[in-house]
């Protein structure tokens, strides 16, 4: 039997999957080089914090061909998030406004990403199909499985991983999501190396506001105000706290400093436009949300992930760091009587805060 076109199809793989939304598309092979050893001596530091799931599936995470039996190939892809108009810097110098990550201000990444990635792989298996190859499968991800999705798309020629630890593109900056496709199909792989560009530029390790970037290249998790308004479920760190400025649901300090982020493109994807005003709501409306009214309004979200208790307790942290103000104190003793002991703790920090601000200004 003659085989199919592999690298005519790989070319119709960059042609669809460009069709479909994406603005890059790349494929690499399995192995995950040096990035394997890092990742395990993040883990054995402990720098991953509460998020357990990182450690749970050993070298899966890292060797594809582990977790998804056969893959010899993986199709990498990259979608800008950006909405344009974008007011970030103006909101986070607010104290009356919440700042949330602008990557969760429309729908829920992952259904976006996913659709697509399903439609792209039914492309490919139709096309296979035609060439009467029925014996090929795929399996689609997007930040849903361990994945080392940087890493993949880093090796495809999509960008380097910068000092933030986050993928950079010299086209693209970095307001873009990740997804994948794991493969047994032969595609030619990418021989593109985008190199490191960071050269000595240290914007991203200095702007952190909790010194999450403990070295270039290097993060601790449990430091970084992303894991803390989403990842983490607890108590925040009192040390922490006053560096949250308004943050309620992650932080995009690194990536709006970053010099590559100049050429960083908006989206065109109506999906990532903001819903309930989220890109330029007032704190006090958003904590006078019921649980009902969380639930309701970030259906579709990522937001949903931090939870009705994280978010009052990311929204009372936000309202402690503001300017006193007798409605703000009011309204967080309000909400005391009706709110968890976690949470209560939180709020009790706020007005502490916000009282002892107001003595020292009389």
């Amino acid at each position: 039997m003659t085989l199919p076109d592999f690298a005519a199809l790989t070319r119709h793989t960059r042609t669809w999957g460009k069709a479909l939304g994406f603005d890059a598309v790349g494929v690499t092979d399995t192995d995950p080089g040096a990035h394997e050893a890092r990742l395990n001596a993040w883990l054995a530091a402990g720098r991953h914090g509460e998020m357990d799931y990182m450690a749970r599936h050993g070298a899966r995470r890292s060797r594809p061909e582990e977790l998804i039996p056969g893959t010899c190939r993986v199709i990498t892809t990259r979608m800008n998030y950006l909405p344009g108009g974008d007011d970030a810097e103006r909101i986070l110098a607010s104290d009356r406004k919440a700042f949330v990550s602008r990557y969760a201000l429309g729908r829920d990444y992952h259904k976006v990403i996913r659709s697509r990635l399903v439609k792209l792989w039914q492309h490919i298996e139709t096309w296979l199909v035609e060439q009467g190859q029925t014996n090929y499968s795929g399996r689609v991800f997007t930040d849903s499985a361990p994945v080392l999705e940087k890493a993949l798309a880093e090796k495809s020629g999509l960008g380097w991983i910068g000092k933030n630890t986050l993928l950079l593109s010299r086209d693209a900056g970095s307001w873009f999501f990740l997804g994948e496709i794991y493969t047994d199909v032969p595609l030619v792989k990418d021989d593109i190396q985008s190199g490191n560009h960071c050269g000595t530029c240290r914007a991203c390790i200095d702007i952190c506001p909790t010194d999450a970037i403990v070295a270039p290249y290097e993060l601790d998790a449990r430091k970084c105000i992303s894991y803390l308004t989403i990842e983490h479920r607890g108590t925040i760190p009192v040390e922490y706290r006053s560096a949250m400025g308004n943050r309620i649901f992650g932080c995009d300090d690194c990536q709006m400093v970053c010099p590559w982020n100049k050429y960083a493109k908006f989206t065109s994807e109506p999906d990532f436009s903001p819903r309930h005003q989220l890109d330029q709501s007032d704190l006090l409306d958003l904590f006078a949300w019921s649980k009902a009214d969380f639930l309701k309004r970030t259906e579709g979200s990522a937001i949903r992930r931090t939870g009705y208790n994280g978010w009052l307790r990311n929204i009372a942290i936000a309202l402690g760091n503001g300017t006193p103000d007798p409605e703000v104190i009011h309204k967080l003793n309000e909400r005391k009587a009706s709110v968890t002991d976690m949470v209560a703790e939180h709020i009790n920090w706020a007005i502490e805060n916000l009282s002892s601000q107001d003595n020292v200004k009389k």
